[in-house]
């Protein structure tokens, strides 16, 4: 996804769903596809917290930043927007 296609597809989301919302720390957005979702949360620290976060198992979502493909290992920074994308293998 380049980064035209990135910002179009921020565009089009909706206000997010606040998850935790007496929390004051550092919140990430998370544009949760494909139910079209997006939703506020307390920042986790990696990719692979995120997952846990949203009860994803790790096999089971593509998760970007700006476009780019994330591993499960990197951190998230405060005020993130981070795409995850549910995947499904067919066998």
């Amino acid at each position: 996804m380049d980064k035209n296609a990135w910002e179009e597809l921020l565009a089009t989301q909706g206000r997010p769903e606040i998850i935790s919302p007496d929390f004051q720390g550092a919140r990430i957005t998370v544009l949760l596809q494909p139910e079209g979702r997006t939703l506020s949360l307390p920042r986790c620290k990696t990719v692979w917290q995120l997952l846990k976060a949203l009860d994803l198992p790790e096999e089971s979502a593509l998760v970007a930043r700006d476009g780019l493909l994330l591993t499960h290992d990197l951190a998230i920074m405060p005020n993130d927007t981070i795409l995850v994308r549910k995947v499904a293998s067919r066998g």
